[in-house]
């Protein structure tokens, strides 16, 4: 099952484009994100050369003038992270996969002032702007990698008074919701919006037939991590990055 959540991750945030190299998915997308811009190594081929696998990552990215990262899982060839360690691969966001796995319980939200598209819109780009300060760079590489997704979603904004604060998405695959780019706006934190907009979420998807959902979140998170646990999710595996900078 944790592995089926790794793969759900993939699907629900995707690249631009991802190439197979030997079991291992090479991920691009323009640099926005390191969910959508790493490798991927879920699936080896056995016997595998590590040094040659990763050399040859390395020249990809490298060709579309990225930097290299590596999603350190439990799911890895069990000697690539040393391997990176020794290559000079630093260590980037450790992070943490949880899950809720139950939704029959979960708490109805008590602020009503909400708005959920099923689309990617200019609004909800917009309002994502405004929360998260987000470039329009990267706004449009958000609209450009979840419009050509085939995954279900909802694109969820909580507004207090009219006004935006707080906005975020879930991911419905096989009736499991993913929760991605969960944010409040600075100047209306601790205020409990964030746990309003979850749990607005998770209600829609509940509706639609969802019975757990899972996220991911940074570990050093702190207001994030008091959400989640107030939530009940409960940790289930972690992860990292390895990363290293390509000489432009």
């Amino acid at each position: 099952m944790h592995k089926r959540i790794e793969e759900l991750t993939l699907n629900a945030w995707p690249a631009i484009q991802t190439v197979v190299q030997h079991g291992w998915l090479l991920r691009f997308a323009d640099g926005f994100t390191k969910r959508s811009n790493s490798i991927s190594a879920l699936y080896s081929e056995h016997p595998i050369d590590l040094h040659a696998q990763i050399h040859l990552c390395e020249r990809g990215y490298a060709d579309a003038g990225l930097d290299v990262i590596f999603k350190i899982t439990p799911f890895n060839p069990p000697d690539l992270d040393s391997t990176l360690d020794s290559m000079n691969y630093s260590v980037v966001d450790p992070s943490s996969v949880r899950i809720l796995e139950h939704l029959h319980d979960i708490e109805a939200p008590t602020h009503h002032e909400v708005t959920v598209q099923e689309h990617v819109s200019d609004g909800w780009l917009h309002n994502l702007g405004v929360i998260t300060g987000q470039s329009e760079q990267d706004l449009a590489t958000t609209r450009r990698l979840l419009c050509q997704s085939a995954i279900p979603y909802g694109f969820f904004t909580l507004y207090d008074q009219s006004k935006p604060v707080a906005c975020g998405i879930g991911a419905l695959e096989q009736g499991v919701l993913g929760l991605y780019d969960i944010a409040t706006s600075p100047a209306a934190r601790n205020r409990g919006f964030g746990k309003q907009l979850v749990l607005h979420i998770l209600q829609w998807a509940k509706a639609k037939g969802a019975t757990c959902s899972y996220l991911q979140v940074i570990q050093n998170n702190v207001a994030a991590n008091r959400l989640y646990d107030r939530l009940q999710y409960k940790e289930i595996y972690t992860y990292w990055y390895r990363r290293k900078q390509v000489v432009r």
